[in-house]
């Protein structure tokens, strides 16, 4: 046990709050391997986003022998000075040569990741892009899966002052074509300009060159700050971001590829968030940076640009990045329901689209999945039974129109009958305007509970991190989007009903945890209510709580990665809730249902564990399989989707 976690074990403002369950080591040795058919791609913009907003996702990939592929999309030349701060001002610029220090330093990061050798080999070569320039491609030598592809465009050189020449300017047409900036030493050997349209068809030929079955990006919505006036996050980040989103929707219709699922990273806003790794974790993201900042200074790799970026020596943690991860959508568990049958549906996002599968009342294995008609779906998606039995299912639909070429609404679907077919995809638009200046593309994944009344309340977290809903009365019709009020609101709200009716929305602060609820019978959740809950990790589920009395909310704790969870009655928080036996430290989403609880451990695996007193050893069980998106506990299982596109099912370990 590390001696962060043992800290926060024996004190804390946690106790007496919430439940948490122990933080411990998990065995590194003899872990299952991934399947062989998964296949990891990750879209950043600079040398090094990879390293602070995706690990240690990326580690874990890389520590399971998955195919990994890193694309850089800039060369991240910044004004050419690599040097500490004491030196910045006397150290002449160099953009190649700035640039090569950073390639240098990711692949001695990555070979230090896979071999622990930050010198082993890599092998560097030249390939054509589909937008008709040259791109180069290292190879690992030793793990010929891992590979990084480094585009070298220009960068935006500021993260926020306005800078036509950038992904961002290419994007909405401010210059018709982004050149290259090559780094000193790249096997490429000629100058190239890429249009908006060059850059999509790169993007597209590399997923089909790689196919992959997971896709990691930045997030490409991360809103704009009301007061400043600007993005949230470096401009390359987000219209990077944007790029491979578009390239995506292009992939989903090419024939013959294994189906895709997304996950996006925050960036910047962690700097305002709980930290979200244990110790543990912390440390080997660290790790890792260091050796990309070249922080020793001794000559590893015999290049007179550098090994490493210098000016990220003095500060490797970046802005409190090395302690957290966050996903920057798609952190509802509300995806499993029961079928008309007496079996299961689960529902998920593929190429874009919904993914169904279903397991029959007694069966062991699941059918699926079946694609829905309809592209554009981002990750994350919520489900509910409606009081018919029908199931309907919400999410947020991106396309790629209108004046800014960008555009996000939330649509829903419904079966035609209970346990039959899904029909169409219906517009519910969003809140407010259509526009980037509104900041309405910045919504999260919906929520949705239906209550005793028979009305289903929808909720999202809205462009200014407020909370919004719209309801749809029992005759069907659809009502208008209301603010609900709440301030300062990150991640996806979450929502449920109880026993008695009563509709519950959570959403996280990074102070604290907000509550709306209605009355016993129904009515509309009334709010936002103080929980009196310390930070979480911002990530949130919920259900009915298993005794029947109100509802419970799970949870990641801040810093030990300690699952959490707290009932509540109308807005009265209830009795603790006994914790499993031992613990798993981890991070993101927290799903319990029935007794059991699921989390992402940190070896990036499914953990699984039956409460006190439900029957089971209390202990956890790991999974084979590296998780993608958020568990889902069953009233018998937890079921998860793998990065290798598969829906897997662990059977109650009562």
């Amino acid at each position: 046990m590390t001696a962060v976690a043992a800290a926060a074990l024996t004190g804390g403002t946690l106790a007496g709050v919430l439940t948490a369950t122990a933080a411990q080591e998990e065995p590194a040795a003899g872990a299952p391997q991934a399947p062989a058919t998964a296949s990891v791609l990750q879209f950043v913009s600079h040398p090094d986003d990879d390293l602070y907003f995706m690990n240690p996702d990326t580690a874990q990939t890389l520590a399971d022998g998955t195919p990994l592929t890193t694309v850089y999309l800039t060369a991240g030349e910044a004004n050419g000075v690599n040097s500490r701060a004491a030196r910045a001002a006397v150290t002449a610029p160099d953009k190649p040569a700035y640039a090569e220090a950073r390639q240098n330093g990711i692949r001695a990061a990555y070979a230090e990741m896979v071999t622990g050798d930050r010198r082993s080999p890599w092998d560097r070569s030249v390939i054509p892009t589909a937008g008709g320039g040259e791109a180069e491609l290292d190879t690992l030598r030793d793990h010929p899966g891992v590979r990084l592809v480094w585009l070298q465009l220009r960068e935006a050189g500021a993260a926020f002052a306005d800078r036509p020449v950038s992904l961002r300017g290419l994007w909405h047409g401010r210059i018709p074509v982004l050149g290259s900036q090559r780094a000193s030493g790249t096997p490429v050997t000629a100058d190239f300009a890429y249009s908006k349209e060059q850059v999509v068809a790169t993007l597209e030929g590399l997923l089909d060159r790689f196919r992959p079955t997971f896709v990691r990006t930045l997030d490409p919505t991360p809103g704009t700050d009301v007061k400043a006036g600007r993005l949230r996050d470096h401009q390359d980040h987000a219209y990077g971001a944007r790029f491979a989103q578009a390239a995506l929707a292009r992939y989903a219709e090419r024939p013959g590829h294994p189906p895709v699922g997304v996950q996006s990273y925050m960036g910047y806003p962690n700097t305002f968030l709980p930290a979200a790794l244990d110790g543990r974790s912390a440390g080997a993201k660290l790790r890792s940076l260091r050796t990309y900042a070249w922080v020793d200074g001794t000559d590893h790799c015999g290049s007179p640009a550098g090994c490493g970026d210098l000016k990220m020596a003095d500060r490797p943690t970046g802005a409190g990045w090395t302690g957290t991860v966050r996903y920057a959508r798609g952190a509802s568990s509300g995806w499993l329901q029961p079928d008309a049958d007496g079996g299961l549906l689960a529902f998920g996002v593929q190429d874009g689209r919904l993914a169904t599968w279903r397991r029959g009342a007694g069966d062991d294995s699941w059918r699926g999945p079946e694609l829905l008609a309809g592209g554009g779906l981002d990750g994350g998606v919520a489900s509910v039974r409606l009081p018919d039995g029908r199931i309907a299912v919400f999410g947020t639909r991106t396309s790629f129109e209108g004046p800014a070429g960008y555009r996000r609404e939330v649509v829903a679907v419904e079966q035609a009958a209970p346990g039959g077919g899904f029909g169409a995809w219906r517009s519910l638009g969003t809140p407010g305007k259509r526009d980037e200046g509104d900041r309405t593309p910045d919504i999260s994944a919906p929520a949705a509970a239906v209550d005793s009344a028979g009305r289903v309340s929808l909720f999202l977290r809205d462009g200014d991190h407020r909370l919004a809903g719209r309801e749809r009365r029992p005759g069907g019709d659809w009502g208008p989007w209301r603010a609900l009020g709440g301030a300062d609101l990150h991640g996806d709200p979450v929502a449920a009903s109880d026993a008695r009716g009563r509709t519950y929305v959570f959403a996280g602060t990074p102070r604290t945890v907000l509550m709306w609820t209605g009355a016993s019978g129904g009515g509309r959740p009334a709010g936002p209510l103080p929980t009196g809950l310390p930070p979480t990790t911002i990530a949130l589920s919920a259900g009915p709580a298993p005794a029947g009395e109100g509802v419970r909310l799970w949870a990641h704790g801040p810093g030990a990665g300690r699952p959490l969870a707290a009932d509540f009655a109308g807005p009265v928080r209830l009795a603790p809730v006994p914790a499993p036996a031992g613990g798993v430290a981890g991070y993101g989403p927290v799903s319990g249902a029935g007794g059991l609880v699921a989390a992402r451990s940190r070896t990036g695996r499914l953990a699984v564990a039956a409460l006190p007193g439900t029957g089971g050893d209390g202990g956890w069980r790991l999974s084979g399989f590296p998780l993608a998106g958020a568990p889902a506990a069953g009233p018998d299982g937890v079921a998860a989707l793998g990065q290798d596109g598969r829906l897997h099912w662990l059977p109650s370990p009562r």
